[in-house]
């Protein structure tokens, strides 16, 4: 199986195969989007800016150039013309690609799939509101515009090959900027301990989004199973593997505290997401918490 992973007929393949299914992930992502944009209302508050929001009273403390003596003239009272509050910020994903991340149970999308277009649909949200957005695995910095989403999908869509699992190591993570890191996070923790803290240094923060399939979370098998990693590498024959689910999810559960503490001592967030969940219930309280740290 491995050398056929490496021959140049196998890795063309693959990125025509990537190429082709570019087109799917950026709808995919722009529906998406579209779901949160509908529903985002009353979300404007006054602040620096250029863009005109609405006129309010005048109240004692307001300086005098801030009247609009125009609107003024036509009522009885001062008023003040206040603008949209506005600050071009970034946005830093970095989506895990490595080979865990391609599992799925029945029909379900890939964990890969999911963190991909998820990632892409909040790029969307991110560009449309003026802000920046990147690739926090990529040297290119955070850029806005259209252009720049066909320069992420086209990123995360890229294949080659991956590690069993994947560890986040940022090349670029702009000084205040807002963070996301999309991953099973079933590997080692020390690199993503690492990460957050060096994001913390650099006063970003973000949220830890663990995304994983059902199966991984019920441990559903029994008797004679054979487990074997995504790329392959790893084999394991048990024929009593229900004996082993109890120590399973125990371990499970100590990675999920590990994880959670982890995001409390670096000013982070933890979010928990299955794959048998829509896009929308992972991506509406990821995008909030984004907001919140505005």
């Amino acid at each position: 199986m491995s050398d056929t992973l490496h021959t140049p007929a196998s890795l063309r393949a693959r990125s025509e195969g990537a190429a082709a299914g570019l087109p799917g992930l950026l709808m995919a992502a722009e529906r998406l989007a579209a779901t949160i944009l509908l529903g985002d209302h009353g979300r404007k508050r006054a602040g620096p800016g250029d863009a005109f929001w609405q006129f309010r009273a005048a109240q004692p403390g307001d300086p005098r150039r801030s009247i609009d003596w125009r609107q003024s003239a036509r009522g009885d009272g001062h008023f003040v013309r206040e603008t949209e509050w506005q600050a071009a910020q970034s946005v830093m994903i970095w989506v895990d690609d490595a080979a865990s991340m391609r599992f799925s149970s029945g029909d379900r999308p890939s964990k890969l799939r999911r963190a991909q277009t998820l990632a892409l649909a909040l790029a969307v949200l991110t560009t449309r509101a003026g802000e920046r957005a990147g690739l926090a695995n990529l040297a290119e910095p955070p850029r806005g515009g259209k252009a720049q989403l066909i320069r992420i999908a086209d990123a995360l869509m890229e294949g080659g090959d991956v590690p069993d699992y994947g560890a986040p190591r940022p090349r670029v993570m702009p000084m205040g900027a807002r963070a996301v890191f999309l991953s099973d996070f079933l590997g080692p923790v020390e690199p993503v301990a690492d990460a957050l803290t060096s994001a913390a240094d650099r006063g970003v923060q973000g949220v830890l989004v663990q995304i994983l399939d059902p199966e991984e979370e019920a441990f559903p098998y029994d008797g004679r199973t054979v487990f074997e990693s995504m790329s392959g590498a790893v084999r394991f024959e048990t024929l009593k593997a229900g004996h082993l689910r109890e120590a399973y999810l125990d371990r499970l559960t100590k990675r999920r505290a590990a994880l959670r503490d982890l995001c409390r001592r670096t000013g982070w967030q933890y979010q928990l997401h299955h794959t048998d969940a829509s896009a929308e219930a992972a991506l509406l309280p990821l995008y909030a918490a984004l907001d919140r740290r505005r």
